[in-house]
């Protein structure tokens, strides 16, 4: 094969791997939207509400945790298409199975797919790239184009909804959409070649899976793993509940509640393409704990803001409180940690470790993820919004802990690798 061809299937794959991506983007973080719609429309609970995002990061940890090691043989790329195929068929389902069971269904359709998918597209920027730097950035790029995704599902699930009616059925039609295009992606990934040959080391399926549990052992991969934990957990307790946020503390209404979560993501977005720029200039532990401390500072100083909105008849863009557009601006300092605390990890161990090593992330951040949301919801029900997010400084002081014992243990491990 021609050195231009390779190119050429190099951009194809990377091309449908950040779509992929986009796609999941688009259903992982519709979460609090359809925990907001399940409450206005199946009449659900906050507290039973809070379980979605169990039913869709359960399956992600499961799964990865029981496949990522086997990975490698059943091939990245098909592992994409395969996951894609899923998740399409539950879309397409949601809307004739209208109820809250089946957002349910839907959900744990979503985390077994993303756990496939996650795994192929992280394994598979190790197979297309050389080099740290080279991996950092198209990890940043890619995490960048999931948040992309994801503040494209914000206004497309607010296109849907009725303005006059939020109850209405109407908005499960966005599904119709969803599995359209995931039917797209996999005819490009169909289309898309790549070398998958370094990623299988021989192993017998019993050693790979057991990787995952002599990665833990390494005091590198345990920090990693604390540092993933908690970041998600803060993380998705934001994205998850902010929608709810909007329409109950803010008092915005329902469409504005889903849209005005879109700063959020695109804070997210733009902070993770802008990292890709900031890591190769600024060391990426001093970068982390400037962001980390950033994030409480604006915690504090947003949410007296959203402690002074006042429900209007009349409420538009104009007249919405600062809150609503200051507190998601904690994304751009959200936004460089999780792709770069990954790349520190990935890049430090072989490419045929790096699917077990991916499945161990999955696990990690989908049981943050859940933790996360959960008690986020919890504490919503009982103590109100503003102070269930004032609490998210506490995981925020033990993220710096978890940052810094991530670059003693890097460090050490070059050390390592320099007096080999």
């Amino acid at each position: 094969m021609t050195a231009t061809a390779t190119a050429a299937n190099r951009r194809l794959m990377i091309v449908a791997m950040i779509l992929t991506y986009m796609m999941f983007g688009i259903l992982l973080n519709s979460v609090g939207t359809v925990i907001l719609q399940s409450i206005q429309g199946f009449g659900i609970s906050k507290g039973d509400a809070s379980i979605l995002e169990a039913f869709k990061d359960l399956p992600i940890a499961v799964v990865s945790f029981l496949t990522a090691a086997l990975m490698p043989r059943l091939g990245y790329r098909r592992a994409m298409m395969l996951g894609l195929g899923i998740v399409g068929v539950a879309c397409a389902l949601m809307p004739l199975l209208s109820s809250f069971w089946m957002t349910k269904v839907l959900f744990i359709a979503t985390g077994v797919s993303f756990a496939l998918t996650k795994v192929s597209v992280y394994s598979s920027i190790g197979l297309l790239t050389e080099g740290k730097q080279a991996h950092a950035s198209l990890t940043s790029i890619i995490e960048g184009w999931f948040m992309v995704g994801v503040l494209a599902g914000y206004w497309i699930f607010a296109w849907f909804i009725n303005p006059d009616s939020p109850a209405d059925p109407v908005w499960l039609r966005v599904y119709w959409l969803l599995a359209a295009m995931a039917a797209l992606i996999v005819m490009l990934l169909a289309c898309s070649r790549m070398d998958e040959s370094a990623a299988r080391d021989g192993h017998a399926a019993a050693d790979s899976f057991l990787d995952m549990f002599r990665l833990v052992a390494q005091p590198l991969v345990a920090a990693f793993l604390v540092s993933a934990f908690l970041y998600v957990l803060i993380e998705q307790s934001v994205g998850t509940w902010l929608p709810t946020f909007n329409r109950e503390i803010l008092h915005l209404p329902t469409t504005m509640s889903v849209q005005a979560a879109s700063i959020f993501a695109v804070s997210l977005a733009l902070g993770r393409l802008a990292a890709g720029l900031a890591l190769r200039r600024v060391p990426w532990h001093w970068l982390l704990i400037t962001c980390v401390v950033a994030m409480a500072l604006l915690v504090i100083v947003a949410l007296p803001l959203a402690g002074q909105a006042r429900p209007s008849d009349d409420m538009t863009w104009a007249r919405a409180p600062l809150a609503a557009y200051v507190f998601p601006l904690i994304g751009l300092f959200m936004a460089p940690i999780y792709p770069a605390i990954n790349s520190v990890v990935l890049s430090s161990l072989p490419k045929s470790r790096h699917a077990a090593m991916t499945g161990l992330i999955v696990v990690f951040s989908a049981l943050g993820g859940t933790t996360g949301s959960f008690i986020t919801g919890q504490l919503f029900a009982r103590i109100g919004g503003g102070t269930a997010f004032y609490l998210s400084l506490l995981p925020m002081a033990l993220l710096l802990l978890a940052i810094a014992m991530l670059k003693r243990q890097s460090a050490r491990a070059e050390r390592a690798i320099a007096a080999t």
